[in-house]
């Protein structure tokens, strides 16, 4: 995987170290927040709560991990309060708190793990360790083909926002009805969206590496894909080329065998384990679940290269935990998306993206062998459809930059705490042949 194999030395770079790097203890200590009765309901379903049968720091370190990782989670499920304010399941908001969730996880984790560094060498704990970042790496590579994905967005924007422009003018334009024009430029930035959802879709991916550790080269960054991108309305000629350029990984790579790789198989610890680490096993095991379902989560939303959701996780009963239940309905939340007739061939279930597909399609079929003048009542249809359609415009240009930096922070801290502890891991054996 060329974009996870030289990428580590970029972790260190101070622009991507922000101040949330700090998190770590300070937030184990923080009073937990209350949830409501139907949160608890979820909670509580099939896993009994883990009891502290140890008066330790380091036990209560890991419980209380453990527990604001099941409480974050809880966070990303609708709830049924009217008072609640989480935002809407798979919206471009939901992704970031998504991203949210799992920084602040990843941040305590590592936390808990410094606090005992000496274990982190010893069986089994080495051998989990190192199974957990065999699959955090498979992760980069999911990384970078979501800010393609996202990539991917911003360019349907500009046809989103062509259309807009010609449907909506601006209030300083002079008031007056739709004419033939208007409608036939909107139609064929619609018509040329349509096209590249398409062709974007089933794309098998170019062979050009973008990684987040890499500055593009030659011109081939984000101005390269503009200039490429342009006038791409046949389907092909410069349609194809952009979408030959837009994928930084091999055409053989999947994201769905990288998410059942990152997901297959996730070793449960043993009772033994457990006792023999002090608990960390089973904070090892809970990063695992917590990487998984975040991983699975942003493949399900965003564009991404053969992006199946047929990656199965399933929390074994005997794995008694705060955060099964919450990752068990996570799943099975966006799984139910998936399913749905309406967004079951979609590029991505992101609501954005739902939202395009459907303002795009009412509008061509609103605007179908229209009579020009349109009548009052006609031209009042598309004028709502057009404001519908400049709403997403505005929320694709607000939310997609800093979404791409979440996961572009997602990317630098797993280089960085693999890298934190494998220097970790290899100082017991240092020192023993000295």
């Amino acid at each position: 995987m060329p974009a996870t194999d030289s990428s580590s030395s970029a972790s260190s770079s101070p622009a991507h170290h922000t101040s949330s790097s700090s998190f770590g203890r300070s937030i184990l200590s923080l009073r937990h927040r209350d949830h409501n009765h139907n949160h608890n309901q979820i909670h509580h379903a099939s896993f009994p709560p883990t009891p502290d049968h140890s008066s330790s720091s380091d036990d209560r370190e890991i419980d209380a991990f453990q527990r604001h990782a099941a409480d974050l989670l809880l966070d990303l499920l609708p709830s049924s309060s009217a008072a609640s304010a989480a935002p809407e399941i798979l919206s471009l908001d939901w992704t970031r708190h998504l991203l949210d969730s799992f920084l602040i996880c990843l941040e305590e984790f590592r936390s808990v793990l410094f606090a005992d560094a000496a274990a982190l060498a010893r069986a089994p704990l080495d051998r989990l360790l190192a199974d957990f970042f065999d699959r955090a790496v498979k992760a980069l590579d999911l990384c970078n083909a979501l800010r393609d994905g996202l990539d991917l967005l911003r360019h349907w924007r500009k046809h989103l926002a062509i259309a807009a422009a010609a449907l909506a003018p601006s209030p300083a334009a002079a008031a007056g009805p739709l004419g033939e024009g208007q409608i036939r430029r909107a139609r064929k930035a619609l018509t040329d969206l349509t096209i590249l959802m398409l062709d974007d879709k089933d794309a098998g991916g170019g062979q050009r590496n973008r990684s987040f550790g890499r500055a593009p080269k030659d011109g081939q960054g984000r101005g390269h894909h503009r200039r490429t991108s342009s006038g791409s309305g046949s389907g092909s000629g410069s349609g194809s080329h952009f979408r030959s350029l837009s994928w930084s990984v091999s055409r053989s790579w999947s994201a769905s065998r990288q998410l059942q790789a990152i997901g297959g198989n996730l070793p449960v610890p043993r009772p033994h384990d457990v006792a023999s680490t002090g608990g960390l096993a089973s904070a090892v095991y809970t990063m695992g679940a917590v990487l998984f379902v975040t991983a699975w989560a942003l493949v399900a939303a965003i564009p991404c290269q053969d992006r199946g959701l047929q990656a199965h996780f399933t929390v074994p009963r005997t794995a008694a935990a705060p955060w099964a239940g919450p990752v068990t309905a996570l799943y099975d939340r966006v799984l139910d998306e998936s399913k749905n007739k309406d967004r079951k061939h979609s590029p991505g279930l992101l609501k954005e993206i739902h939202q395009i597909e459907r303002c795009s399609r009412q509008l061509m079929e609103l605007t179908d062998a229209a009579h020009f003048p349109l009548d009052q009542d006609k031209e009042a249809e598309v004028q709502e459809a057009a404001q519908e359609l400049l709403q997403v415009c505005d929320t694709l240009k607000d939310g997609l930059d800093p979404l791409e930096r979440q996961v572009r922070e997602m990317f630098h801290r797993i280089v960085r705490t693999r890298t934190e502890i494998l220097d970790c891991l290899s100082r017991p054996s240092t020192n023993t042949t000295e």
